[in-house]
């Protein structure tokens, strides 16, 4: 419904309407007048470095849940059991049995017993570690979102951007969480102007990706080899 210009608003219209604070008679140095132009970014330091994501590790999860549970189901059938006047389960006598009887340096107690606690490292590992080594944390430009990029997507990146030097006929890029090996074969030109070339435009590439750790550059460059 449309309202008359110069009316005082009704009760009914409960719209929030945007407000601008303005300090001092302009824009500071650095700041964009309002309408001029979008909203810059809030800096990184305003919300904090962005840490590696947190994997649900759903699968190692449910793997032990099941075999805990399986193993406690058991367990406690065996104790009501026995509890009822009935006898244990012949597996866990015998078992018993065998335990009792077996030495602590015996091979089997050695083995069984190192296999256990490298199943328990392992679980230890996987519950102190993020995981989801294939995504890069990106930087923080607003403190309620988090954006990550994958290392296929990065590579690809760099890989295009290496094809568009002068001199380049290929280029295979590698990125991990730390370094991003670029190999490149250069048919023409001299290999250091290339290599410089590359060292120039890949720094800047690496910068554009946001990342919040950038990976450190490693360019070598070769002539292609020779066919047959």
């Amino acid at each position: 419904m449309n309202r008359p210009h110069g009316s005082e608003p009704s009760q009914d219209d409960t719209r929030r309407l945007p407000v601008v604070e303005a300090q001092g008679n302009g824009p500071g140095p650095g700041e964009t007048p309002p309408g001029d132009g979008p909203q810059q970014p809030v800096p990184e330091k305003a919300t904090g470095r962005a840490g590696r994501f947190w994997s649900a590790r759903r699968v190692p999860a449910g793997i032990v849940a099941l075999l805990l549970l399986g193993l406690a189901g058991l367990f406690l059938y065996d104790i009501v059991s026995v509890r009822a006047g009935r006898p244990g389960m012949y597996w866990r006598r015998e078992l018993a049995d065998q335990l009792a009887q077996l030495p602590l340096d015996d091979t089997w107690v050695l083995v069984g017993a190192g296999v256990a606690a490298a199943l328990g490292l392992w679980l230890l590992v996987l519950a102190c570690t993020p995981g989801l080594r294939s995504v890069l944390p990106m930087r923080r430009t607003h403190p309620d979102v988090r954006a990550g990029l994958h290392r296929d997507a990065a590579a690809t990146a760099l890989r295009d951007r290496a094809m568009e030097v002068p001199g380049v006929q290929s280029a295979r890029v590698k990125v991990r969480r730390r370094r991003a090996a670029v190999r490149a074969e250069s048919h023409f030109r001299e290999l250091d102007d290339v290599r410089t070339d590359l060292d120039d435009v890949l720094t800047g590439a690496v910068g554009g990706l946001g990342l919040s750790h950038p990976p450190a550059l490693k360019v070598r460059v070769r002539r292609p080899g020779r066919k047959g």
